[in-house]
């Protein structure tokens, strides 16, 4: 089959799914099959598809027809500057949580925390950026601590990984704390897309709770991890932040919550006197 006519089908396909950005996702997964960008798809558009890709393409195609995420089924995400591995392990980095890599830049620290890594998207583009900073990721999944080993390996930056229940286990002093914690409230979680819902991991969108669980446990120990004069910033969800905030400020931190690009409140910065 030709690539043009394969594109179209894959397109096509996902569409009668009701797939939203069927065109965009059916080139993702073709041009994974490729090993090419998607923008170099249509520089071959005239070229056969052998039957091993095609093969792989529609089984792409299928996958992505039951709402599995496209990071999953090629294995990747873009993420600030970098490429990153993705598993049914981990949350599929977002681009609105870039917001709380350029925060993080914005600030002083050399010693960082980041708690609930996952694939350690935060704390690698953080180190990536600033080198010469140490770094320290947690996760209560040894698997997704896997999976950011292998991303820290592949970009070049030198972190350490630690299986940690929030503070639990953690020793020493932090310039920095960083997080984007479960922040969904169990009652939310049906009215998840079912791209989210029915494959990321649940411990990683959820508390369990009311979505604010992770916030308290983080504010209330931030002190006792930080240095002198430290910051936490925390990714939350759009209406979270007043509650956010509160939960620092009753700790003694200063308290800003920070729009991402489309205006809506996204992360909670706390800055703690020295």
């Amino acid at each position: 089959m030709r690539l043009s006519a394969a594109r179209a089908a894959g397109a096509e396909a996902l569409r009668r799914a009701g797939i939203e950005g069927a065109a965009r996702d059916a080139d993702r997964i073709l041009a994974a099959v490729l090993g090419i960008e998607p923008s170099r798809l249509r520089l071959t558009d005239d070229r056969d598809l052998s039957e091993a890709e095609l093969a792989r393409m529609q089984q792409g195609i299928a996958a992505r027809a039951a709402h599995q995420p496209v990071a999953q089924i090629v294995g990747f995400r873009d993420f600030y500057a970098h490429r990153f591995r993705v598993t049914a392990d981990t949350l599929d980095p977002r681009p609105d949580t870039e917001t709380l890599v350029d925060a993080a830049l914005r600030l002083p620290g050399h010693d960082i925390l980041d708690m609930g890594t996952g694939t350690g998207a935060i704390l690698i583009s953080v180190l990536a950026a600033r080198r010469g900073a140490r770094g320290l990721g947690t996760d209560i999944s040894d698997a997704a601590l896997q999976v950011a080993r292998d991303n820290a390996r592949r970009i070049g930056v030198e972190a350490r990984f630690q299986q940690a229940d929030w503070y639990d286990g953690i020793d020493g002093r932090f310039d920095l704390i960083l997080s984007n914690p479960p922040y969904i409230a169990v009652s939310e979680m049906a009215g998840l897309a079912p791209d989210v819902r029915d494959w990321e991991p649940h411990g990683a969108l959820t508390d369990g709770g009311d979505g604010l669980g992770a916030y308290r446990v983080i504010a209330a120990g931030a002190r006792a991890q930080l240095n002198p004069g430290g910051h936490v910033l925390v990714e939350i969800g759009p209406t979270q932040g007043p509650a956010v905030a509160a939960m620092f400020a009753a700790q003694g931190a200063e308290t800003r919550v920070l729009p991402d690009l489309d205006g809506r409140d996204r992360v909670v910065q706390a800055d703690f006197p020295a």
